[in-house]
């Protein structure tokens, strides 16, 4: 695949990248190898290998949901330095 100035200019603005005068052709290259590798890849034969979409194995980490008592509302305020009406005050954020 021949890589054109049109093109560059195309993924330049897909990816959102300024390629001065000066790296375009270098760029231009770059891409050119990445293609070819690609293409190199796409000649294996992957018939007899398993699709897979993690390099991990995937397993669930859910646990039961058990109600387990909490630390007590009031000893927690106590540690606040300011309060109002059982809950901690704090500076508005957002005007």
């Amino acid at each position: 695949m021949k890589i054109t100035d049109e093109l560059l200019d195309y993924v330049g603005i897909l990816a959102r990248l300024h390629i001065s005068e000066e790296e375009r052709e270098k760029t231009k290259e770059e891409i050119s190898k990445i293609i070819e590798y690609m293409d190199r890849l796409n000649e294996l034969d992957t018939r007899q290998i398993e699709a897979m979409s993690h390099a991990f194995p995937v397993k669930n980490v859910f646990r039961e949901d058990v109600v387990q008592p909490s630390v007590d509302r009031e000893e927690i305020i106590l540690n606040a330095a300011n309060k109002k009406e059982g809950c901690f005050k704090v500076p508005k954020a957002v005007e």
